[in-house]
């Protein structure tokens, strides 16, 4: 059994990785507290008492508007703070686990980027996860980074519910139509991390495995037509809604300015995954009708 060491134990992922990894070995679950991604000192002494043979990072900052005017810190905790625990794994022969963002793109065209394509953030979040990215492929440490987007949880904060309580206020929404990406569940992205881990522990060549991931749910829609998805299954489920699907309206990104510009194409191409590893992943309404059933279903009941 291997020791894994897990940062951001209280999130969305991290909350989810507890039960997908338990089965593969003795879980450390640190919170803000104890893994303080700001405190490199902490960190340190956390990893060489602990000793992982895995660093799952699922710590971040996230707050993409407020890292506009809130670069240094987020700086420090997707990038300085990634490095170090890159450089910690490699002294350690660890290896770790890293979740990035579909935000290290700029959103031209219509095609899902692939791992290969060029990275160009348009804002600040997306330039600290980059360079966290960057830190860890230049620390020579065995790793795995997925890039993902759109993460949602029954638990914690989320467009979907969001979604929810608006719909419970108002008659009308006006969602933006025209950012294309794919909604992914952070037990799916928990459950495929488990899945990979798995892998590597039977492999031949696990060193080989080591590397850049995209990781999402399959097909594609935009933040109305997700909002316009979650909307009818509620109603579905049975939840009371002042606002149905048909009044959940389109507007353009420019009709709804944030301090943080967002790409328009927030595809992301996850054949590399797949294949590496003989994975299916299910279309994106699957989890969020399973988040939904988990959400609904004690206040419809």
């Amino acid at each position: 059994m291997n020791d894994i060491l897990i940062l951001g134990g209280n999130g969305q992922v991290g909350w989810e990785l507890q039960r997908a990894l338990a089965p593969l070995g003795r879980l450390t679950i640190c919170d803000r507290q104890r893994g303080n991604l700001e405190d490199l000192d902490g960190l340190r002494k956390l990893v060489e008492s602990e000793r992982p043979a895995i660093i799952v990072n699922a710590a971040a900052y996230t707050a993409v508007d407020k890292a506009e005017t809130d670069f240094e810190r987020a700086q420090r905790v997707n990038a300085q703070a990634v490095g170090h625990l890159a450089s910690l794994a490699g002294e350690l022969g660890a290896w770790l686990v890293h979740y990035s963002t579909d935000y290290v793109f700029d959103g031209e065209g219509e095609q899902p980027f692939r791992e290969e394509d060029l990275p160009a953030p348009l804002n600040a979040y997306g330039r600290t996860k980059l360079a966290g990215e960057q830190a860890i492929r230049e620390s020579g440490c065995r790793h795995l980074i997925f890039r993902t987007s759109w993460v949602y949880a029954a638990r914690g904060t989320n467009f979907a519910k969001t979604m929810l309580r608006l719909a419970a206020d108002r008659e009308e929404l006006r969602i933006v139509a025209d950012q294309i990406g794919a909604p992914t569940s952070a037990d799916l992205i928990a459950d495929i991390t488990a899945q990979v881990l798995g892998q590597l522990r039977n492999h031949p060549q696990p060193d080989s495995l080591s590397g850049l991931y995209h990781l999402t749910a399959s097909g594609e829609t935009s933040w109305h037509g997700y909002a316009r998805f979650v909307i009818a299954q509620a109603q579905r489920l049975g939840l009371p809604l002042r606002t149905t699907p048909e009044r959940v309206l389109p507007i353009m990104t420019h009709e709804y300015p944030l301090p943080a510009p967002r790409p328009a194409n927030s595809r992301l191409d996850t054949t590399h995954l797949r294949e590496t590893f003989g994975l299916t992943l299910p279309d994106w309404q699957f989890h969020v009708q399973r988040m939904l059933v988990e959400l609904i279903g004690e206040k419809a009941a």
